[in-house]
């Protein structure tokens, strides 16, 4: 027998389970965190990543995870209202009814602040996630030591994404997809340490680079001086200036050659590397201006060239560090002299300091004790000591991240050719065309660079416009490269 009079449904039937009532608590309590978050770090006096991850990150995730659930409650206690016999209830509106335009008027305004809410927090999460502080700070450990030198580096207000991303919905999805695998190996630790380089899926130089620098530019010649402290008792300065050979590109705006000749437009160099570093280049080929191509081999590299990548030269192939770089301890230390941060006139402190930098140690604080112990030991008598001892330490924390396993050693810097190989990859007399008649040429110097000046003392104000040879101050190493001996440290 069916009942005449069936019971009233109750008012938001659909809504009363479990699984929908959580989800409406997660919902109404991450919009809350949302909307507190936003105003803190809205109004808020000082920049905390973590605040951001939260704000426009996880509260909006949490959002959705609510509403997620509210709606699969409702469908699923509608589903189980059918199977028990019952109707499926709809929502109705008569517009005749006051009461339902009301419900309308909540339910549009409501609406309306959810979308303009929702469109706020996409615009600040799209926002924060290709900032400087996401990128270098939300995963503090992993990026430590890309944030710190990139803050010492030339491009040190340039945002992140300017380089890794650039411009474009395409590389900004590539990007993010890529950021989602990283955010895992993060979570659960399975990050590489060091990162490596050099990214193997970063934006082409044209695309990045050239918003900013001109390749068309034509440079010149620069001139630059060089300051060394030897390492010898009484600190010795030596000094070289050079004038180098920049040059250009283009032939419309100046003379092609000098370093730029390498970019020029009407030449293309392609090369193969047999590392993941591209510290190993034995074969390079040369298409001129007039189309005729010239490959260069070493004599022992006989493979087919087939089954390598072969990669077309752009800035980054010398440009490599050109937002993280990690000063060696022979140049910081040295900077540090030429300021006045440690004093020149302690007695094998060049020395000592380049060595107590070099200790390996597992973390910052063993360090930081280690070169105050070490140095204080050594001069226990002598009072500029204390300016010294904390010059290193902060050199030690600007250039060497233990935990990271992160330091000069790990990243190869292809400007020049003293502490790594850089420009003698190729330059180095031993890659020879087909005819072995021609040859990347070494040891003709003057091609990129002139020694204005060397020595110290009064011989280094004596300049020669026409150069004037090399003379290492330990002695004569011609036809050796200097990172042949060089390491940095």
């Amino acid at each position: 027998m069916t009942d005449a009079n069936p019971s009233p449904v109750p008012r938001f039937h659909f809504l009363r389970n479990w699984l929908s009532m959580s989800g409406l608590v997660v919902a109404l309590g991450s919009l809350f965190a949302f909307l507190l978050l936003f105003l803190l770090d809205l109004f808020a006096h000082f920049a905390n990543p973590y605040i951001g991850v939260l704000t426009y990150l996880v509260a909006p995730g949490f959002l959705m995870l609510g509403v997620v659930l509210t709606v699969v409650g409702a469908l699923l206690q509608n589903r189980h209202r059918l199977r028990a016999g019952g109707t499926v209830l709809t929502v109705q509106f008569d517009l005749a009814r006051a009461r339902d335009r009301r419900f309308l008027g909540l339910f549009i305004a409501g609406s309306i602040g959810f979308l303009f809410i929702t469109a706020v927090g996409s615009y600040y999460s799209y926002h924060y996630t290709e900032s400087v502080q996401f990128c270098g700070q939300a995963c503090h450990t992993v990026m430590q030591p890309e944030m710190v030198t990139y803050q010492h580096s030339p491009h040190a207000r340039v945002a992140c994404v300017a380089c890794h991303i650039g411009p474009g919905a395409t590389w900004f999805v590539k990007s993010k997809l890529s950021g989602t695998y990283q955010v895992y190996a993060t979570l659960t630790h399975k990050y590489p340490r060091p990162i490596p380089t050099p990214v193997k899926n970063l934006r082409p130089a044209q695309d990045t680079c050239e918003h900013c620098h001109w390749p068309r530019e034509f440079i010149g010649n620069l001139d630059r001086t060089f300051v060394s402290y030897l390492s010898d008792k009484t600190n010795p300065v030596f000094t070289v200036r050079l004038l180098l050979k920049v040059g250009g590109a283009d032939p419309t705006r100046g003379p092609v050659g000098g370093i730029h000749w390498h970019m020029s437009v009407a030449n293309k160099v392609q090369y193969i590397a047999t590392d993941e570093g591209r510290q190993k280049i034995p074969w390079v080929r040369l298409t001129d201006s007039q189309g005729v191509v010239t490959e260069y081999r070493i004599p022992s590299f006989t493979n087919d060239i087939s089954q390598y990548e072969i990669r077309t030269m752009d800035c980054m192939d010398c440009h490599n560090r050109p937002s993280h770089q990690y000063a060696t301890p022979n140049d910081a230390v040295d900077l540090a002299l030429r300021l006045g941060h440690i004093d020149a006139g302690l007695p094998w402190i060049k020395t000592n300091a380049v060595w107590v930098l070099t200790r390996p140690y597992t973390n910052q604080t063993q360090a930081f004790d280690n070169i105050a112990t070490t140095l204080a030991n050594e001069y226990p008598d002598e009072a500029p000591v204390r300016q010294a001892i904390a010059s290193v330490q902060q050199i030690y924390q600007d250039n060497f991240f233990p935990e990271m396993k992160a330091s000069w050693r790990d990243y190869p810097n292809n400007i020049g050719h003293k502490d790594w190989p850089g420009c003698t990859r190729c330059h180095d007399d031993n890659h020879f065309a087909a005819d072995h008649k021609r040859k990347i040429t070494f040891s003709n110097c003057q091609q990129c660079h002139i020694i204005l000046a060397q020595s110290s003392g009064e011989q280094s104000q004596t300049l020669k416009t026409e150069g004037v040879p090399f003379n290492h101050p330990a002695g004569d190493y011609s036809g050796m490269a200097c990172n042949d001996c060089h390491n940095g440290g």
